[in-house]
């Protein structure tokens, strides 16, 4: 790991380290899988943590750096959660959070970027508490909705990649700086993808119903909306 911290190339005249390049380029192909609610999206990010910790905790980001270790724990579990999840005609299940499920997600967010920003202020963990902490808790938060199915999770991500930008332009981490903006891309679009899957699901899960006339799908059929997801 030293040796891909210590070694890179130069990118628009900024240094990227071997680490910081492999580490975001995984964690956009993790956004991609994730998309597709392909089971590769797991292992891919596990790549992906180990890589951006070292970076993160060589650029004196306390909170950035404890987050991979807790995405790694929420990202064996989300692994495990999707294989027991997985369906023969939808793939994995996805849906809209409840307005409960949403209310108590605002209030996690704020509550754990409030206590964690105190926690990094206090400990000298970081030289930026709150949006580290912002970040770190709107990750946490981000991969547990993700594992659990649920849309909103993209729209957290959004919230993480517009206070992550600007905090990684201010640390020199350029190349990540880029990474989340193509970030912010992928992940409107995946909400797209998601919510409107969330929105067939009830009909292909219950195809005699009064919204559904014609009956089951043929899951052979490439058009048809509850054809499985590609195990890739």
């Amino acid at each position: 790991m030293h040796v891909l911290l210590e070694h890179g190339f130069t990118l628009f005249g900024q240094r990227v380290s071997y680490a910081e390049f492999a580490g975001q380029v995984l964690a956009l192909v993790v956004v991609f899988f994730a998309q597709r609610r392909s089971m590769l999206t797991w292992p891919v990010q596990l790549a992906s943590v180990v890589l951006l910790f070292a970076v993160y905790a060589s650029a004196d980001l306390g909170g950035i750096a404890a987050r991979q270790v807790v995405i790694g724990l929420i990202t064996v579990h989300g692994w495990w959660a999707w294989s027991r999840r997985r369906d023969p005609v939808l793939g994995v299940v996805v849906r809209t959070g409840a307005t409960r499920e949403r209310v108590a997600v605002l209030a996690a967010f704020l509550l754990g970027t409030t206590g964690f920003a105190l926690l990094l202020d206090a400990t000298n963990a970081s030289w930026a508490p709150w949006p580290d902490a912002a970040i770190f808790v709107g990750t946490v938060l981000a991969f547990a909705l993700q594992g659990r199915g649920l849309v909103e999770f993209w729209i957290v991500w959004l919230v993480v990649d517009a206070i992550g930008v600007p905090l990684q332009l201010r640390s020199g981490l350029w190349f990540s700086a880029a990474v989340y903006t193509v970030f912010a891309v992928l992940v409107v679009k995946g909400f797209l993808d998601w919510n409107r899957e969330a929105r067939r699901a009830p009909r292909a899960a219950n195809p005699a119903s009064p919204a559904n006339p014609a009956g089951p799908a043929s899951p052979a059929s490439p058009a048809s909306p509850a054809s499985p997801v590609s195990p890739v």
